[in-house]
């Protein structure tokens, strides 16, 4: 019932029924409360969340979601076990949400709403490495545990407080264990040299003994590869695509930010000094990332993981999230740009299917977009683009009047900004 009240209050009535019944949502576009203000902004955001988070959290909790959710794999499917796909899915919805997860309780339909989701949260992170459950994850034998077990820590570093220190003393020893034992997975020269310091960041968080040289190695060789104007090469080469937004400036940061909260030191890193300059780069891509979403909300469908949707831009929900927005940005202008998007992409009714589950594909049910490696696991780094529902509603972010973005600016035939590239 409570959550029914929720749905109905935020616009989404029409989905609220199928949800109870099924414990997941009905296929169908993401609509929501019109465009025009914050307050109907947060609604639709909301809406996006509750569509991705209810199918995963629900069954997880009790330990039924590898017998519920049959991933729809790619075209091109690799033969890798198919199990990957459920620390994909989990561990990617989990770092989306977690800054919400994170907000305070309060009254209201939306906290009652969290709560559940919360508490369905601590329960799959339980079952996620209970050797017992049906739901315990693929910890071993596959590479891609690396990636994703990156996602599953980073979550519980953006909600400690409402995900980690919930957790029975059992189920931490076991995550422990687990992230430990990737140790044995030697990551290639490229945005995985993050996934591996993310776990060793996780580990000195809740002071567990932690590998300063994985930390050491990532911050080191991503500043070699820095290649200019806010944006990172992927290991050696340059890759035109949003992994910057995926992986690399989000990482980076937050990498960072525990390092220097918790004064570690080694190997003579000014982790204070990096931390700024990545913010400052992490906000010039930002301005560049803002700067592609079109009059409509479209965005170029560049480059590969396009599957992955709007997490293009979770850097700019990041440094809203982290009141860092550039002087460039104003929160209103930042805010209407990346709502905009979502609306472009999630008005396709087949961005999901009968179950409620995630498809293969960027602005609808495109399966021959799915690269080797992707399923419908996959698909839930989409959540990364949630990050600015960690501020509640009465934050200015979501208060401020609505602006008109550049290229809205600019084929409007409007006085906008004009663009110089950086040397920082």
């Amino acid at each position: 019932m409570e959550r029914r009240e929720f749905l109905t209050a935020a616009g989404l009535g029409a989905l609220a029924a199928p949800a109870m019944a099924q414990g997941g949502v009905a296929a169908g576009p993401i609509t929501g409360p019109a465009a025009g203000n914050g307050a109907g902004d947060r609604r639709y955001m909301l809406d996006l969340l509750i569509r991705m988070a209810t199918p995963v959290l629900e069954p997880m909790a009790k330990g039924q979601l590898q017998a519920r959710f049959d991933p729809e794999l790619s075209p091109t499917w690799d033969g890798r076990d198919r199990r990957v796909a459920y620390l994909e899915c989990f561990g990617r919805l989990m770092a989306g949400i977690a800054p919400w997860l994170a907000l305070p309780d309060t009254d209201g339909a939306e906290a009652r709403v969290r709560a559940t989701l919360r508490a369905q949260a601590v329960a799959a992170y339980a079952n996620s490495v209970d050797p017992k459950s049906p739901d315990c994850l693929l910890w071993q034998g596959a590479g891609q545990a690396l990636v994703d077990s990156a996602y599953f820590t980073n979550a519980l570093m953006r909600a400690p407080k409402q995900l980690w220190e919930p957790l029975d003393k059992a189920t931490k020893a076991r995550i422990v264990t687990v992230i430990k034992g990737l140790r044995d997975i030697s990551p290639p020269y490229t945005n995985w040299l993050l996934f591996a310091a993310m776990n060793e960041a996780f580990l000195l968080s809740i002071g567990e003994q932690w590998d300063p040289v994985r930390l050491d190695l990532a911050i080191r060789k991503f500043n070699e590869w820095y290649v200019g104007d806010g944006w990172y090469a992927d290991g050696p080469h340059f890759h035109y695509d949003y992994y910057n937004s995926y992986v690399i400036h989000p990482m980076i940061v937050e990498i960072l930010e525990v390092l220097v909260a918790t004064g570690a030191k080694f190997n003579s890193l000014p982790t204070k000094d990096l931390l700024d300059q990545a913010y400052k780069r992490m906000q010039r891509c930002g301005e560049s990332l803002e700067r592609m979403i079109g009059p409509d909300g479209s965005y170029p469908p560049i480059g590969r993981s396009l599957t992955y949707r709007t997490a293009a831009f979770q850097p700019l929900g990041l440094l809203a999230w982290r009141k860092r927005l550039p002087k460039a940005l104003p929160e209103g202008q930042a805010r209407a740009a990346t709502v905009a998007a979502q609306r472009a992409i999630f008005r396709h009714p087949s961005n999901f299917d009968a179950k409620g589950y995630l498809t293969i594909g960027f602005a609808g049910h495109q399966p021959t977009l799915g690269d080797w490696y992707s399923n419908a696991g996959s698909m839930y780094l989409a959540s990364l683009s949630l990050l600015a529902l960690g501020l509640p509603a009465a934050d200015s972010y979501w208060t401020v009047p609505p602006q008109d973005w550049t290229m809205k600016r600019a084929f409007a035939g409007e006085r906008f900004a004009k663009d110089y590239y950086v040397d920082y």
